[in-house]
């Protein structure tokens, strides 16, 4: 079938399968790898894209339902060159150990930062909930998502070393929470947010 959708700016109109996955399609069909495929069961996050703005785990969603959306990966957050703060953030605060997570979390990321100017640290954590690291104890992720809003902002400073963890990671409760990825029908029966 025929599909027609908007990647990282650039109109796209290619044949699917019916039953292929989003991640598939942009993985094996547009060469963007930068989208990770980790667990098949959509309970680890790192295929994180952004549908029309909202964190979608792109293996919960078919690449004929992206027709006619606004689809971003981690190759379209850099602009003309320049990394985007969540990318700088991340690289300046070492928010990465091996880096298989990394694209997922800063999709997330983005899309927290483009609906939320100033996030705390509750609303971070609260944001990745959905996703799974486990080299960084998620402390530097936090830090770079700090980092990334306080740059957008003008008010960067040098990153804090890398503390403690003092939370027990926990499983995934707030599945569709405000800003958490979402599972295909979530992203259907809550719409867009642009």
């Amino acid at each position: 079938m025929q599909v027609n959708m908007t990647v990282n700016g650039e109109a796209v109109s290619a044949e699917v399968e019916p039953r292929m996955l989003l991640v598939h399609f942009l993985r094996d069909q547009l060469g963007l790898t930068g989208t990770h495929w980790g667990c098949d069961t959509s309970n680890c996050g790192t295929c994180v894209v952004t549908v029309d703005g909202d964190p979608v785990k792109s293996c919960t969603m078919l690449a004929a339902m992206a027709g006619g959306h606004d689809v971003r990966t981690v190759e379209g957050l850099e602009h003309d060159g320049e990394l985007d703060p969540v990318q700088q953030g991340f690289m300046q605060c070492h928010g990465l150990q091996c880096g298989f997570c990394t694209p997922g979390m800063m999709m997330t990321a983005r899309a927290l930062l483009d609906r939320e100017e100033s996030p705390d640290e509750a609303t971070i954590r609260e944001a990745i909930s959905g996703q799974i690291c486990r080299c960084t104890g998620y402390t530097t992720i936090v830090r770079s998502i700090q980092w990334a809003a306080d740059h957008r902002a003008g008010e960067a400073a040098e990153p804090e070393p890398a503390g403690d963890f003092d939370a027990d990671v926990q499983e995934d409760k707030t599945r569709g929470a405000e800003g958490a990825p979402m599972t295909v029908e979530e992203h259907a029966t809550t719409g867009s947010a642009s």
